[in-house]
C-alpha cells in the first residue's frame, strides 16, 4: 500500500477529528457563558418583595432566632467550635425544611434560593476548623438574614439586635 494513497482519501475518523477541534475550542466559551447567565442577583417583584408561605416564615424566622441567641458571643469571638457547629447543624435542619415544603412561586423560588445560598455557604464555613472563617460565615448568614426582608413579605419579621 502506498502512502501517497492514505492521504488522497482521509480515514473517517479523521474528518471527525477535524471537524470536532473547533467544536472542542468553542464549547469553553458556551459553558462560561451559559454560567454566567447562570449567575443571579436579587430583584423584587416588579417592584414589590416578593410573596412568602408558612413553611418560608417558619423555617426563616427558626434561623433568624438561633442565630441572635449566639449573637452576642460570636460577635465577641466567645462562640466556640462546638457552638459554630451546633448553630450550622440547626441551619441547615431549617434550610433542609424549607426546601422540602416551601412552595412558592417559580421566580419567587429563585429568588429566594439566591439568599439560602448565601446562608448555605455561611452555614459551610463555620462548620469549618479555622475560627476567622467561622466567625466569616456567621457574618455571611447575618446579612443574608438581612437582605431577606427587603425582598421578600415576611410579616412581623424582627431584625437582628
Amino acid at each position: 500500500m502506498k502512502l501517497t494513497h492514505l492521504w488522497r482519501r482521509p480515514a473517517p475518523w479523521l474528518v471527525l477529528l477535524a471537524l470536532a477541534a473547533p467544536l472542542a475550542a468553542v464549547q469553553p466559551a458556551a459553558a462560561q457563558h451559559d454560567h454566567e447567565a447562570g449567575a443571579h442577583t436579587l430583584k423584587l417583584d416588579n417592584g414589590k418583595k416578593w410573596s412568602t408561605d408558612a413553611p418560608l416564615r417558619q423555617g426563616m424566622s427558626a434561623i433568624r432566632d438561633a442565630v441572635a441567641a449566639d449573637h452576642r458571643a460570636i460577635h465577641t469571638d466567645k462562640e466556640t467550635a462546638a457552638q459554630y457547629n451546633a448553630l450550622a447543624g440547626t441551619i441547615d435542619g431549617q434550610i433542609a425544611y424549607i426546601v422540602k415544603n416551601c412552595k412558592l412561586a417559580p421566580e419567587a423560588d429563585m429568588q429566594l434560593h439566591v439568599v439560602l445560598a448565601e446562608i448555605t455557604s455561611g452555614s459551610d464555613l463555620m462548620k469549618g476548623t479555622d475560627q476567622a472563617k467561622r466567625k466569616e460565615g456567621a457574618v455571611k448568614i447575618v446579612r443574608a438574614l438581612g437582605t431577606y426582608p427587603q425582598y421578600f413579605d415576611h410579616p412581623e419579621w424582627r431584625a437582628l439586635q
